[in-house]
């Protein structure tokens, strides 16, 4: 089976989940909404705390506003809320996707409650998720070109190392620490198309999201706020769609890496030929299988 395949039928499997158990897809939806209203609500309050400076390079009597450490107090704190909000409710996705393939038959509020046995652990990956975040964009301002690159690849690499630190949480119910360890040996041992299978969420999203660019650029001619509204709506629903597919995806992965049953529509060949083993390493399950906490 060629990557490309099986990465097509692993989204085509991954969405008849999501086509049975639809609750999965409301999760991005209330994170984004509760998200943008922390924002407004912390991004208000930092702009409270600017101060008027003078601003002689742009002429006599100007003023300009600059931050305090109160602006960036209430701007750490805000980024850690926000961080927070998005990882319990990917936990709650993950946790609602994981009960499908258990052979469950998850709930809203099922999948809420199974998250928030696990609040403390997602609330320290995502204070480490965003500590990471802040350091490499630290790093992309101030050190130039060169801090753009180290910082794109370094997001790339903890992307791709902690992808599976939600599903080692959710399913195991170890700590944040533990999880990302657990996730990087998930990779380390079973290195190759996982890689391509993050890849491959990527290319399908924007595959997705080609009909809207072409019926919307088209209707630009006709109203360009008709197609500002709609192109911003289509996006979403894209995106939403591509969380839910993709919580579905790393939990199947995760599930097959470890050991456990995956349900019904995935396969071994094609949970295989996406988490195919390191080459010397063995076998992806033996490889990565160990004790359950």
């Amino acid at each position: 089976m060629s990557k490309l395949s099986n990465s097509v039928d692993l989204a085509k499997t991954s969405f008849a989940v999501l086509n049975k158990d639809k609750v999965l897809a409301a999760f991005p939806v209330v994170s984004a909404l509760i998200c943008g209203i922390v924002v407004l609500i912390f991004g208000g309050g930092a702009y409270a705390t600017l101060e008027t400076v003078a601003d002689p390079s742009a002429g006599v009597n100007a003023t300009s506003l600059a931050p305090t450490p109160a602006t960036y107090a209430i701007g750490i704190v805000g980024l850690l809320v926000v961080g927070f909000i998005a990882q319990f409710f990917t936990g709650a996705l993950v946790a609602g996707a994981n009960q499908r393939l258990e052979g469950g038959d998850p709930t809203f509020g099922s999948a809420l409650a199974i998250a928030g046995t696990r609040i403390g652990s997602l609330t320290g990956w995502a204070v480490i998720n965003a500590t990471v975040g802040m350091i490499l964009q630290a790093i992309r301002e101030r050190a130039g070109i060169l801090g753009g690159v180290v910082a794109a690849l370094g997001g790339a690499a903890w992307n791709i190392i902690t992808w599976l630190t939600v599903p080692a949480i959710i399913v195991e119910g170890i700590g944040p620490v533990d999880a990302i360890k657990r996730s990087a040996h998930l990779l380390k041992t079973t290195w190759g198309e996982n890689v391509i299978a993050q890849i491959g969420l990527g290319a399908l999203s924007l595959v997705l999201m080609l009909p809207g660019l072409i019926v919307f650029g088209v209707l630009w001619l006709v109203s360009p706020v008709i197609t500002i509204v709609g192109f911003v709506l289509w996006a979403a629903v894209v995106g939403v769609v591509m969380a839910a597919l993709g919580a579905i995806y790393r939990v199947a992965l995760y599930r097959y890496a470890v050991g456990l049953p995956t349900g019904g529509g995935f396969s071994e060949e094609m949970l295989a030929g996406a988490f195919g083993p390191k080459k010397g390493k063995g076998g992806a399950v033996g490889g990565a299988s160990g004790t359950f906490n």
